[in-house]
């Protein structure tokens, strides 16, 4: 059985086999095309580990930046969903607990109000 998600590490992993996935996903890797993933990962991992832990990390605002990059790309309920779809699965081949379903939870949540506002 695998372990909840219990550090920063942790989150690092998730976050980094996420990104593969999803730069091979031919729904939505042509969003991250222009992606510095020098500068987005580290800002994912604090993403994360504030929505987890309240880290502190992350200070940033993704509704933001979410919009901004609809301007050029449109985000659409579909994008959304697979992006969700590829998320919860990574979560679920590496971790099982309280914590994992939490992330999954934050992540809809967040999601839903994405596709809302943006």
């Amino acid at each position: 059985m695998n372990k909840d998600i219990k550090t920063r590490d942790d989150l690092k992993l998730l976050v980094d086999t996420f990104y593969e996935k999803v730069n091979k996903d031919d729904v939505i890797k042509h969003f991250f095309f222009h992606v510095d993933w020098g500068k987005h990962l580290p800002l994912m991992y604090d993403f994360w580990d504030n929505t987890i832990f309240y880290s502190g990390a992350y200070t940033g605002n993704p509704l933001n930046a979410h919009r901004k990059l609809s301007e050029s790309f449109p985000l659409k309920g579909e994008h959304f969903k697979r992006w969700e779809q590829l998320f919860f699965t990574t979560v679920d081949e590496l971790f099982a607990g309280t914590n994992a379903e939490l992330i999954k939870q934050r992540a809809a949540s967040i999601g839903t109000v994405m596709q809302i506002k943006v």
